[in-house]
């Protein structure tokens, strides 16, 4: 996952930043990444992001567009200038202004957005979408599998229904496994549930505050080693703990994630950090220390940096 980051007055994106945060995700291991859009940045500004991510990471590292802008229409057209900036794959998000009663609406605006923009695309149930009003899954077996058939470029669903439970990618895994990826993204059930499940991929999410506990994690799981993997599973044991805490003050009252505390957890893995433009999320002192110490304790690596830099973030274009 990499968010963008902005220079010292938040008029412009922060290339270099972007481009420290592609390449510190391919040193520790990871494949690809999430270009996030749930914050305040334009369609163009999005593809700049893109085309910096790409020439960072690369012709094989999967880059995602994230559809949050806040309209349909706004989604396909910066969907467009991201794919002609160098993004491959859509994390087909629905934004707070989308309020559907019917499955027929979820089911247009979906193929509508796939249908526009060609990409390679991961349909994702999730509760924050409000979709439970039609039916108590937000997406159901039969309203999956309408979708899978009627909107070819669906490759992959990001299983999330029922969360913070498993029902989602179970039910998911049951049908729908020989025909397209499910990925769980949840990182404190993936590699438990790679004792019985075959999982090819798991994403999105902030696994990379944890630096490369979980792509080496995830490897050891997919190629029989799963013990080892919940070695390193319990090593990290109390940074997971303060994530889920520390995310509960916020996240379930709103399904709305605080991007600011995602960019403090990776600034003190060593990614760029900086402050998200306004209006955004703050983080309290408290829960920072929190989040620092559970590092700390996992035996992962830690920023030395007091909390006051993050803000200021690690690129040159911060120093004024």
């Amino acid at each position: 996952m990499t968010q963008p980051s902005f220079s010292a007055d938040f008029t412009r994106i922060d290339e270099a930043a972007i481009a420290h945060d592609v390449l510190k995700l391919k040193d520790l291991g990871f494949s690809g990444t999430l270009l996030v859009a749930e914050v305040n940045i334009t369609p163009e500004e999005n593809a700049r992001v893109t085309a910096v991510a790409r020439e960072a990471g690369g012709p094989d590292f999967a880059l995602f567009f994230h559809a949050m802008f806040p309209t349909l229409e706004q989604n396909v057209h910066a969907a467009r200038l991201a794919e002609a900036a160098g993004v491959d794959r859509a994390l087909l998000a629905y934004p707070s202004s989308f309020w559907p009663t019917s499955y027929d609406e979820v089911f247009d605006y979906t193929k509508t957005f796939c249908d526009e923009t060609g990409l390679a695309t991961m349909l994702f149930p999730l509760p924050a979408w409000g979709f439970e009003r039609i039916h108590p899954a937000g997406m159901s077996v039969d309203f999956v599998r309408r979708v899978l058939d009627g909107v070819p470029n669906i490759v992959a669903i990001k299983s999330e229904q029922g969360y913070p439970g498993i029902p989602g990618v179970m039910e998911m895994y049951h049908h729908f496994r020989e025909e397209v990826v499910i990925s769980c993204p949840i990182e404190a059930e993936t590699i438990p549930l790679m004792s019985a499940l075959d999982f090819q991929f798991s994403g999105t999410s902030n696994t990379h505050w944890m630096s490369d506990y979980y792509p080496r994690a995830f490897d050891l799981a997919r190629t029989g080693k799963w013990e080892e993997a919940m070695e390193l599973y319990w090593q990290v044991h109390p940074a997971r703990l303060a994530n889920s805490a520390v995310s509960a003050t916020s996240t379930p009252g709103t399904s709305t994630i605080n991007r600011t505390q995602w960019k403090y957890q990776e600034w003190l893995a060593g990614f760029h950090g900086g402050a998200l433009r306004p209006p955004a999320q703050r983080l309290p002192d408290r829960y920072m220390k929190q989040l620092r110490a559970a590092l700390v304790a996992s035996g992962l690596p830690v920023t030395d940096s007091p909390d006051e830099d993050f803000v200021r973030g690690r690129g040159a274009d911060r120093h004024h």
